[in-house]
C-alpha cells in the first residue's frame, strides 16, 4: 500500500483512508431529520473494516457524533486485537444522545469538553490513545479555536493523543490551529468537482495533511446517482440540508451531474471506475492529500483500494480536467 505522512507529525498512513460516517447507521437532528446514510448491517461494517485493513488501508476516520457514538463502537470492534496496525482519527464538538440517536443544535466548544469527549471516544473505540483528534465544527469562532488548540496540546503532553487538526474549509482557521506544534492536519471538503486551492496551498506551506472528506462528492462521482439509483428516505442525501448542494430531489443535482459527465472520460481512463478516477485526481492534485471515502461494504473497500493499482492521474490529465470544468 502506498503511504503518505500525516503532515508534520510524521505519522505514516495509507494514501487511502476509510471514512466511517456511513457505518454509524441512522441518527437524526433535533427536528428528526436524518443525518446518516441510512440503515447499515453492523456485521458487514465490521467485515468491511477488516477487509480494508487486509488490503493495506491503515487510516480510519470517524467522529463521536456519527450514529451518536455507534460508528466509533463498530470501528473499535473491527480493529480489536490489531490496534498497532491502524491509525485512528476521530472528531469532537457536536452534542448527541446515544439513547435516542439524536444530535443537538448547539455544539459544545468549552475547553474542558475536549477531554470529556475524548474519554468517551477512547471508551467506545476500546483504546487508550488516539492518533489524531479533530475539531468537528467548521466555523467555530477564532478565539474559541485558540483555546481548543491549547487544550489539544495538553492531551498530546499526557499521551492521550498523538496529533490534532481541524475539520474546516477556512484556511485562516486552519492556520490558527497550525500555530500549535502538534497540529498535523486539516480535514477539508475537496474533490475533482470541488477543488480547494487555498487550503491545499496552506497545507503545502505549513506541512499539514489535507484529509479530503467528500472525495467522491458524497456519491456523485460514482456515477450511479445520475443513472436512476434511488436514495433511501433515511439517507441524508434524500432530503438534504441547506449545506448539501450536491443532491436534490433524491438524486445528484443536475448541475453537479453535468460537471461530472464532463470529466467522466478522464476519470475512467486506463480502465478505472469513476470513483477510482476521482481518488486518482486527489493523489495527483497534491502530495498532502489523504482521501477518506465512505465505505460500508467489503466490495466498496476492494473497489476503493483498487484505485491505488492505477496510481494518480498525470499532470496532463489534471490540466484536462481543469479545462473541461473551465477553471
Amino acid at each position: 500500500m502506498t503511504t503518505r505522512k500525516l503532515g508534520r507529525s510524521g505519522i505514516e498512513v495509507s494514501a487511502l483512508g476509510f471514512g466511517c460516517w456511513a457505518i454509524g447507521g441512522e441518527w437524526r437532528n433535533e427536528r428528526g431529520e436524518p443525518l446518516g446514510w441510512g440503515a447499515v448491517d453492523d456485521q458487514e461494517s465490521v467485515r468491511a473494516v477488516r477487509a480494508a485493513l487486509d488490503l493495506g488501508i491503515t487510516f480510519f476516520d470517524t467522529a463521536d457524533v456519527y450514529g451518536a457514538g455507534h460508528s466509533e463502537k463498530i470501528l473499535g470492534r473491527a480493529v480489536a486485537g490489531r490496534r498497532d496496525e491502524v491509525v485512528l482519527a476521530s472528531k469532537w464538538g457536536n452534542v448527541f444522545d446515544p439513547a435516542t440517536r439524536r444530535s443537538g443544535a448547539t455544539p459544545d466548544l468549552r475547553p474542558e469538553r475536549v477531554r470529556e469527549a475524548l474519554t468517551a471516544t477512547l471508551r467506545r473505540l476500546g483504546t487508550d490513545r488516539l492518533d489524531l483528534y479533530q475539531l468537528h465544527i467548521n466555523q467555530a469562532p477564532h478565539d474559541v479555536g485558540a483555546e481548543l488548540r491549547d487544550a489539544c496540546e495538553e492531551l498530546v503532553t499526557e499521551g492521550l493523543i498523538r496529533a490534532y487538526g481541524w475539520s474546516t474549509d477556512d484556511p485562516e482557521r486552519a492556520r490558527l490551529f497550525a500555530e500549535g506544534p502538534h497540529c498535523a492536519s486539516v480535514q477539508v471538503n475537496c474533490n475533482v468537482l470541488q477543488d480547494a486551492p487555498a487550503m491545499l496551498a496552506l497545507c503545502a506551506e505549513l506541512d499539514l495533511a489535507a484529509i479530503s472528506r467528500g472525495p467522491l462528492a458524497m456519491g456523485v462521482l460514482t456515477g450511479k446517482y445520475g443513472e436512476g439509483a434511488v436514495l433511501a428516505p433515511d439517507d441524508i442525501r434524500a432530503n438534504p440540508p441547506e449545506w448539501l448542494t450536491l443532491f436534490r430531489d433524491g438524486r445528484a443535482a443536475p448541475e453537479w451531474q453535468e460537471r461530472f459527465d464532463a470529466v467522466r472520460s478522464v476519470l475512467t481512463s486506463e480502465g478505472r471506475t469513476p470513483a477510482q478516477g476521482a481518488l486518482a485526481w486527489l493523489w495527483a492534485r497534491s502530495p498532502h492529500t489523504v482521501p477518506i471515502p465512505g465505505i460500508r461494504t467489503v466490495e466498496q473497500a476492494r473497489q476503493n483500494a483498487g484505485a491505488l493499482d492505477f496510481g494518480p492521474l498525470t499532470d496532463a490529465q489534471l490540466r484536462e480536467v481543469d479545462t473541461l470544468l473551465a477553471r
